[in-house]
């Protein structure tokens, strides 16, 4: 993978997390996540496109009104993409912060993405 296709993917994925229109997230998704992938953190465990929808949801549903935006790290090797990314108000200090580290398909979709919480409200 490019330096660009890494950030393009990361883009996309949070991308895909903001999207608050139910249609718009659900084609979001399809286009960032194989059909079959995998989403784990220590809070969720779910697969497929429906797992990942739902978890999405809850999450916008949970935090509304936040945003995700890229962190501070962000690096590729083969099909493994590592990066942080923050979860809090447009331009302000973030809530949550959260390292994921996430296989790529053959497809540049991400089949696996395994989420690890850095910092999250007391």
């Amino acid at each position: 993978m490019t330096a660009t296709d890494t950030t393009t993917l990361v883009d996309r994925y949070l991308a895909a997390w903001n999207a608050t229109d139910p249609a718009a997230r659900r084609e979001a998704i399809a286009a960032v996540f194989t059909p079959d992938a995998r989403y784990v953190d220590p809070l969720a465990d779910v697969r497929g496109h429906d797992g990942v929808d739902a978890l999405i949801a809850g999450a916008q549903e949970q935090f509304a009104g936040l945003v995700f935006s890229p962190g501070d790290v962000l690096d590729a090797h083969h099909d493994v993409v590592r990066f942080t990314w923050h979860l809090g108000p447009a331009g302000a200090e973030p809530v949550v912060i959260g390292f994921d580290v996430a296989e790529v398909a053959d497809d540049g979709r991400l089949a696996r993405v395994h989420g690890f919480l850095d910092k999250v409200p007391g």
